[in-house]
């Protein structure tokens, strides 16, 4: 599965990365966010990991 020639597994996970890094800058205070969207940005990291993992174990088990 891909998106423009890069799969969507990459994209998935740069995008884990990147709210990763995010989460860990607002949760040691570098970066000052709400306690509301810090919240949400963990829920969206934890969904996407989510797929991302189903994802990569669905291609990894058909090919």
């Amino acid at each position: 599965m891909s998106v423009g020639g890069v799969s969507i597994i990459l994209i998935l996970g740069v995008f884990n990365l990147l709210l990763l890094i995010f989460q860990l800058c607002t949760g040691m205070r570098w970066i000052k966010v709400s306690f509301r969207m810090h919240r949400r940005t963990g829920v969206t990291l934890f969904v996407s990991a989510i797929i991302h993992a189903g994802l990569a174990y669905v291609t990894h088990t058909h090919s």
